[in-house]
């Protein structure tokens, strides 16, 4: 159950079976069925996800119910709603299982517990969100000088498992095309 995530710290800084087995003795399993909310919008946060199987979809929707995806956590990934898991205030997004998936989930409490008893963690931590944002800002500043082609093929080159695993509706709320839009240019692929 704990082997995803001990090969993922053990992939971003030393540490040692007794701290990985004391880190995973913080986490519980949660089996989730396909299209399972994990947290809904104006909820606040009380967890942090890691994927064992299967995938998170972070989303927000707009007053039209027009769904604009932020992030996707694959297997051996972490994902929550990090605002409102850290200032405890609504979330603006909802968290969902876009997957029947195998999750590890850890409380804000003993997540920042960790965070702050654990120097291994805390640069664990502290790399996730500087991948998250260096992601984010790629996506963000790449996308708007991205033709609809361009998108598609930032995300082949730096998501590969992506265009296969989500819908194309989720897809094009990602990458801010519309579905058909997103069908004609994997056609033309």
């Amino acid at each position: 159950m704990y082997e995803k995530i001990k090969t993922y710290l053990k992939k971003k800084t030393f540490i040692d079976e007794p701290t990985l087995d004391h880190i995973c003795s913080h986490f519980t399993l949660l089996t989730t069925k396909r299209n399972q909310f994990l947290l809904n919008k104006g909820e606040i946060c009380k967890y942090y996800y890691f994927v064992n199987k299967g995938c998170l979809r972070l989303f927000t929707t707009n007053n039209e119910a027009t769904d604009t995806t932020r992030y996707f956590a694959f297997e051996g990934a972490f994902g929550t709603a990090l605002p409102s898991l850290i200032d405890q205030t609504p979330a603006f997004e909802f968290v969902q299982t876009i997957e029947k998936s195998e999750l590890l989930k850890i409380s804000r409490e003993n997540f920042f517990h960790l965070v702050e008893t654990l120097p291994q963690f805390a640069k664990v931590y502290r790399q996730i969100l500087e991948r998250g944002f260096i992601t984010a800002q790629q996506r963000i500043y790449g996308f708007q000088g991205f033709d609809a082609l361009e998108k598609v093929k930032w995300v082949m080159k730096y998501q590969p498992e992506f265009l296969v695993r989500v819908s194309n509706k989720m897809a094009a709320s990602y990458l801010g095309l519309t579905p058909s839009t997103l069908s004609r240019i994997k056609s033309q692929l």
